[in-house]
């Protein structure tokens, strides 16, 4: 799961992430809503954890232009505002949930555990690619009726190379929605990883389903 954090308060923002990143979530963080507005526009979140009140757009602001954009990521806003009409009013707007400052870490990870599965279900769960099927909900993967043991990096290349079958994806696109932006790993990694779901997902099948584009990257692709 990949979530955005923007808070301008330098150290919540560093223990939020870390905290996120400690729950097993993959984090990119920001300080204000001009910058979380540019990774909302570049990049497939689950959830996207906002302050209210940040510099350059307001919390307000980001979610009022996502919402118009079509963006359907879900928000939850951490503010220390926690008057009624405050939460009513970014509710409105288009967020689903509100914590109120100071929050206890366990709560916020319950929270967005339950706005990324609400997320995940709208999204549909279940993709298929011929006889390879996999169940985001319940992180099972199977060819074939047989299950497939993939690592939780396997698995998320695996789902958004499934949620863009037949599109030729390259090694910056994968990079840039499997893992967060900090990233700083080889230059062959994604190349590595694909060579591992080659071995799990289309060894012992006549029929190949990832396949490489020439010039450009790799395209999952359903047996005719």
């Amino acid at each position: 799961m990949r979530i955005l954090v923007a808070e301008d308060e330098r150290d919540l923002n560093r223990l939020i992430s870390k905290a996120l990143e400690n729950a097993g979530f993959c984090v990119d963080s920001c300080r204000d809503g001009g910058e979380a507005m540019d990774f909302l526009l570049s990049a497939d979140y689950d959830a996207a954890v906002l302050d209210v009140m940040m510099p350059v757009m307001s919390g307000h602001e980001v979610v009022r232009r996502m919402r118009g954009q079509g963006l359907a990521t879900p928000v939850l806003f951490l503010t220390a505002l926690d008057a009624v009409e405050d939460r009513v009013r970014g509710l409105d707007i288009g967020a689903d949930d509100y914590l109120i400052k100071p929050f206890a870490f366990p709560e916020l990870l319950a929270r967005l555990r339950s706005l990324t599965r609400k997320y995940a279900r709208e999204k549909s769960p279940l993709l298929k690619a011929g006889a390879l099927t996999l169940d985001s909900a319940a992180r099972r993967v199977e060819r074939g009726g047989e299950e497939i043991a993939l690592s939780a990096k396997e698995f998320a290349i695996l789902e958004f190379m499934m949620r863009n079958k037949g599109i030729a994806l390259s090694r910056e696109q994968i990079e840039n929605n499997v893992w967060n932006y900090g990233y700083e790993g080889g230059s062959n990694v994604v190349d590595v990883y694909i060579s591992y779901l080659r071995r799990k997902i289309d060894d012992g099948f006549e029929s190949k389903l990832l396949h490489t584009v020439r010039g450009v990257g790799w395209m999952l692709k359903a047996e005719e």
